[in-house]
């Protein structure tokens, strides 16, 4: 086992037990796991693809319900088949859009394109444009959080409000926990190096060196489809390879880097729901935002939660997110 390879290990913790914090109240709370509507598969989520042309490359990205559009942005390694079951319980809510980023999911990048912070959010405008959508509701998780905030401070009347999950901040961008695998990445090892021995051994995506171990609270969820959903992608050719790369070297310099000047000034109401298991963002970091932020509708803490439980608990986040757009 490597160096690089035991510094990315470090990134896993053990769950704990399920809190509740709402604004300077604390409970205890397990998330609910409804069984309806049934869990939406590989196969149906990939029926539901569309492919929009577009001078970045072809955007695939899934356009479900009616009404007012709900925008969802994934995190990293993974693409919009993470809000998969969120937006089956919104589709009477919302029309929700999920996008898969430049370099991830099934996007085809146009050669040249950068796949950088910035350019998500050129891409993620024109989407919306192409699609007559004004404004969003904006929900996201992970780098998705980090385009997010962007969005935000550059294009505030095309978002209503923002419900933030785990996600970069200006001062934990890129956080220290990703520098190893932006090293690796600018040496055009990380995805050979991670994802192809996840793709091919699907045990160890899900152990505590794996995909799952790090970033998920209940790993052994974690079906063998969904992890080639999300890698096999990545690692798929040489050019694939190449851009998956390019997504994680274009987490640094920080992205953020100036933002909170323009963050004070926001107005969007903003909802954070953060999960406390997740050794990658900083702990402190909901609570800055929650100073930040002029229009925080406060934070909901699921203590043990890891990295990406939006798509472990989507009624949970459903939930949470009705609530933000009643308030």
């Amino acid at each position: 086992m490597s160096v690089d390879r035991r510094e990315f290990i470090q990134l896993c913790a053990g769950a704990t037990a399920l809190t509740l914090l709402s604004g300077c109240k604390t409970k205890t709370l397990a998330p609910k796991h409804s069984t309806s509507p049934q869990p939406v598969t590989s196969t149906e989520f990939t029926a539901l693809r569309r492919m929009a042309d577009t001078p970045f490359g072809r955007i695939a990205y899934v356009d479900r319900g009616s009404g007012d559009a709900a925008l969802f942005l994934h995190g990293f390694p993974l693409n919009s088949f993470q809000w998969r079951d969120v937006i089956a319980r919104l589709t009477s809510d919302r029309r929700c859009i999920a996008p898969d980023f430049l370099g991830l999911g099934y996007t085809e990048v146009k050669a040249g394109q950068s796949v950088g912070p910035l350019a998500q959010v050129a891409m993620i405008i024109h989407l919306l444009d192409s699609l007559s959508i004004s404004s969003v509701d904006l929900i996201a998780n992970d780098s998705g959080g980090a385009v997010a905030q962007l969005i935000a401070t550059r294009h505030p009347n095309r978002i209503r409000t923002m419900l933030l999950t785990n996600c970069d901040v200006e001062p934990d961008s890129p956080p220290a926990a990703v520098l190893p695998v932006i090293d690796l990445a600018r040496q055009g090892k990380f995805a050979d190096a991670w994802l192809a021995p996840w793709v091919v051994d699907k045990n160890l995506a899900r152990s505590p060196k794996g995909l799952g171990g790090l970033t998920y609270t209940h790993p052994d969820r974690l079906t063998d489809a969904t992890i080639d959903y999300y890698l096999a992608p990545l690692v798929s050719s040489p050019q694939r390879k190449s851009l998956t790369n390019a997504y994680a070297v274009g987490l640094s310099p920080n992205p953020l880097a100036g933002i909170e000047s323009d963050l004070k000034r926001c107005t969007i109401p903003t909802r954070i729901v953060w999960g406390t298991g997740d050794d990658i963002f900083s702990q402190s970091s909901p609570d800055y935002l929650h100073k930040l932020l002029p229009a925080s509708r406060g934070i909901r803490r699921v203590a043990g939660a890891k990295l990406f439980f939006p798509e472990e608990f989507p009624d949970l986040i459903a939930d949470e997110a009705r609530q933000l757009w009643r308030s």
